[in-house]
């Protein structure tokens, strides 16, 4: 609550009075800014089945396959559940507060589009131009091919960039199952370039044009860094260093004054320490703050970046960010509702339908079968699509969980996670700190927050 101290104001007439009084009424204090909560049962879901979702949640803390969740369901721009399970660390006891501050890693994805589609709507690129006219050190790329580094036939557009679809590695195959590949040359050289070692995002750009693709731009979707090189393309465009644009542009505007790339030292007793769970035995281990190597996550191998969140130079788009359940739901929401929230406007409606719409049939060279085998997204996403920056629901029986067509979401490398349906006018948004997290749990949380609904939109 704000309390309002007024210090030698003298007040000569009536209307002096009236006009203080009103600025003090129609000044937007914290508690107006918050998502309302409300009964489940205004908005059409049950209370009770809600309850189902805490009780998942202790389920996984109770097996000991995790060590706290955060969950938070909204429907109709209103907070219907939002519960804790678990505590804050495997060596710290305490339950999880909901203003905990997690590591969203690839939840920062979507924020970077947001930011580089605010620029498209400003006319300031067009999705076929050249990623080199924003970066021109990228304009001699050369890829690997059955062993060969060649010059890449393909100009890598702006569309390639924001659909994954570039050619870009993560100096790794992320496995259906959890586990990593590194056997492929194009992947051995990603790593040998030490690009988490950049002072900041131009020496960034400048290693990675030396590092060979892993596919043609426009021949695959594959998973990489991309969004990274997105964010510099913001940086470049705007004017503006990436973080800068983010607080101006998106966290100022949503009032997200907990998502940041550098943890403030008087917020550094919110920041959760993160575990990592060994895919052999499902056992979970806490990662040192320095990082170890005997965990097995190549993020920890080295601590150049996405591991310091206190002297942070290098600002990764594709995950470098840290924030709460409390503002992630903002961020949502403001998605949900058409691109504004408590009047702010980041983005249009229109761009949002476009930003979720499936995008790799048309950004692909070579069209699109469908086939698994010749779709990676396919293999650990089934039924999905991607868009600008968003994975999307096509075939929801082939996707195995209760949701809706058209339902868009991403999530984290250590657990965090959350989807958008624009069908139900549904968000979910679950949070933890667990590398190599349980893939199962994200069917179950989605499932859980669905049965809790008794008055359908479709």
């Amino acid at each position: 609550m704000i309390t309002y101290t007024f210090h030698d104001i003298k007040i000569n007439t009536m209307r002096s009075l009236f006009i203080v009084l009103g600025l003090l009424v129609f000044t937007e204090t914290p508690e107006a800014r918050e998502i309302p909560r409300v009964v489940a049962e205004r908005v059409g879901m049950s209370t009770e089945r809600l309850e189902r979702v805490t009780q998942m949640n202790q389920s996984y803390v109770d097996a000991g396959k995790m060590v706290g969740i955060l969950t938070a369901v909204i429907r109709d721009g209103k907070l219907v559940h939002q519960s804790a399970a678990g505590t804050k660390g495997m060596n710290d006891p305490r339950p999880l507060a909901m203003d905990d501050l997690f590591r969203i890693y690839s939840m920062t994805k979507p924020i970077t589009a947001v930011a580089i589609m605010q620029l498209y709507e400003e006319g300031k690129f067009h999705l076929s131009d050249p990623v080199a006219k924003y970066i021109p050190e990228f304009k001699n790329m050369e890829v690997v091919k059955d062993g060969n580094v060649v010059p890449a036939e393909h100009v890598m557009t702006m569309h390639h960039l924001l659909t994954h679809t570039a050619g870009f590695s993560y100096g790794s195959v992320h496995n259906a199952d959890g586990t990593f590949t590194y056997s492929d040359p194009a992947d051995q050289m990603f790593n040998e370039a030490n690009l988490w070692q950049a002072k900041d995002l131009d020496e960034f750009a400048e290693k990675l044009a030396k590092v060979p693709l892993k596919y043609e731009p426009g021949q695959q979707w594959h998973y990489g860094i991309a969004v990274d090189v997105t964010g510099l393309v913001v940086q470049r465009i705007s004017g503006q260093s990436f973080d800068e644009y983010l607080i101006e542009h998106i966290f100022k505007p949503l009032d997200m004054y907990d998502t940041f790339f550098v943890v403030p030292a008087d917020k550094a007793h919110r920041f959760l320490p993160v575990h990592y769970r060994d895919i052999e035995t499902g056992k979970r281990h806490l990662i040192p703050p320095e990082g170890s190597k005997d965990v097995g996550y190549s993020i920890f191998d080295t601590c150049f970046a996405m591991c310091d969140f206190t002297n942070v130079t290098l600002f990764l788009g594709g995950g470098g960010l840290v924030s709460t359940l409390r503002d992630f739901i903002r961020f949502a929401e403001a998605l949900r509702a058409g691109g504004i929230l408590d009047g702010k406007r980041i983005l249009s409606p229109k761009t949002i339908d476009y930003m979720t719409m499936n995008h790799l049939p048309a950004v692909i060279r070579g069209g699109f079968n469908g086939e698994p085998e010749k779709y990676p997204l396919l293999r650990r996403h089934p039924g999905v699509g991607y868009g600008l920056g968003f994975a999307m629901i096509l075939d929801l029986p082939a996707n195995y969980a209760l949701g809706s067509v058209g339902q868009y979401y991403w999530a984290g490398a250590a657990g965090t996670a959350f989807w958008i349906d624009p069908v139900e006018d549904i968000v979910i948004v679950s949070m933890m700190q667990l590398l190599n997290p349980w893939f199962s749990y994200r069917r179950d949380v989605r499932n859980a927050a669905y049965q809790a609904i008794t008055e359908s939109k479709e």
